[in-house]
């Protein structure tokens, strides 16, 4: 190759351009990893018309300006031949140490990517355009929940970041808010008032079949326990002498049955929960009724776990929802109204609402919770009402007016 060849226009090619005999163009470069690239295009110059049939494309000198910028900013070729499948496989590869239920949140962003033709396009042809229109199609064609797209992109998300790092992409084309395409369709947690808590309690307190589960209610309502903490609680983490819980691992099963025991979802959530008079006595009823089994389960070198299924072993977050389920669904034939659901979350929210609104200080709700950051105390778990609103408006107007 050199500069007094010509094309068959006979218009003069620079080094590294060429024309194959049937009218195709080629530019032959060396990229960062010192290996041999070619790139293709049947129009030489911009300004070139579109050969009939051939599909459109930029043309090999606008082909060479985006090489030479990948050369000067030392981007490897073709994304380093990386589909987004093998990007997320090579970036879950480096994720050591996760949680059990982290890695199963992987494999299901795999398998999804193994059969969408999206995880076979080549990571450099990703546009910020095709990341967008993936997701809106797994929403809108799909049928996934905006909680599930919001997983998965957070899988994708660091995944291509990682690729940029690396040199393999010169822009992320996950890096937006996902709220900014995707409608949140997830059903909003609320709160109850501390008036609907008082008359869900008084429900359950006096059916006939649910009441055995009245206990385990109050506990969540004012404690604040992630159902996952309360399904690993032992009875040796019940200190009735310093009237304490001691919150110190969650317990989870598996999708393929397995029984887990891991620390609670932050490192904040190790802590110590006070205890008032009513909850350590709703503990002491349901220890006092504990099933008793001939052989214990242990799990995780624990055991006593405070409550056990029909077949010995511990119940699990999964029961508890499907139980309190059933228990609102009473509620609400008997009552012939709506009522808001409740669910061992719920039980979590409005126990931070509540504390939020009598006045705690935010850290130490913090705290109680087990929150790593406290914008989330204070932006995700705090639901305010109008009476709220009300009764504050009231106690600072009384307070000018005094």
């Amino acid at each position: 190759m050199n500069d007094n060849r010509r094309d068959q226009k006979n218009r003069r090619l620079r080094f590294g351009e060429s024309q194959n005999s049937d009218g195709r163009y080629r530019y032959t470069y060396i990229d960062v990893s010192g290996k041999r690239k070619d790139v293709y295009s049947w129009r030489l110059d911009a300004t070139d018309p579109y050969p009939d049939g051939r599909r459109r494309d930029l043309s090999l000198r606008e082909k060479e300006k985006k090489v030479e910028r990948n050369l000067l900013d030392q981007i490897l070729a073709d994304g380093g031949n990386y589909t987004v499948l093998h990007l997320v496989e090579r970036y879950i590869s480096l994720k050591t140490g996760v949680r059990d239920s982290t890695r199963t949140g992987y494999k299901t962003v795999v398998n999804l990517l193994k059969k969408d033709p999206f995880g076979k396009m080549r990571i450099d042809k990703v546009k910020l355009s095709d990341a967008k229109l993936w997701l809106i199609k797994l929403q809108r064609e799909d049928g996934k929940g905006y909680s599930s797209i919001h997983s998965i992109r957070g899988v994708l998300r660091p995944a291509f970041q990682m690729a940029e790092d690396d040199d393999l992409i010169r822009k992320n084309p996950f890096g937006f808010e996902l709220s900014t395409i995707i409608e949140n369709d997830s059903e909003p947690r609320e709160a109850l008032t501390e008036k609907q808590m008082e008359e869900y309690l008084d429900f359950v307190r006096n059916d006939p079949y649910y009441s055995r589960y009245y206990d385990v209610l109050f506990i969540l309502f004012n404690t604040g326990l992630r159902i996952s903490e309360f399904c690993g609680l032992t009875v040796s983490d019940v200190d009735f002498d310093n009237m304490r819980l001691n919150v110190e691992r969650q317990l989870i099963r598996t999708h393929e049955g397995k029984y887990i025991i891991e620390k609670p979802k932050t490192q904040s959530g190790v802590r110590s929960i006070p205890m008032t008079k009513e909850v350590a006595d709703s503990f002491g009823r349901i220890i006092l009724n504990r099933k008793r089994i001939k052989r214990e389960p242990t799990i995780g070198g624990c055991v006593g776990f405070l409550f056990l299924d029909k077949n010995g072993m511990p119940r699990i977050a999964m029961h508890w929802e499907k139980t309190m389920q059933r228990m609102r669904e009473k509620f609400v034939n008997e009552r012939l109204r709506p009522f808001p659901k409740v669910t061992p979350h719920v039980c979590r929210h409005t126990f931070c609402s509540n504390m939020a609104k009598r006045g705690m200080n935010p850290k130490m709700l913090q705290y109680l919770m087990g929150h790593a950051d406290v914008g989330v105390t204070l932006n995700t778990y705090t639901h305010i009402h109008f009476e709220d609103a009300e009764r504050e408006m009231k106690r600072v107007i009384g307070k000018e007016t005094a």
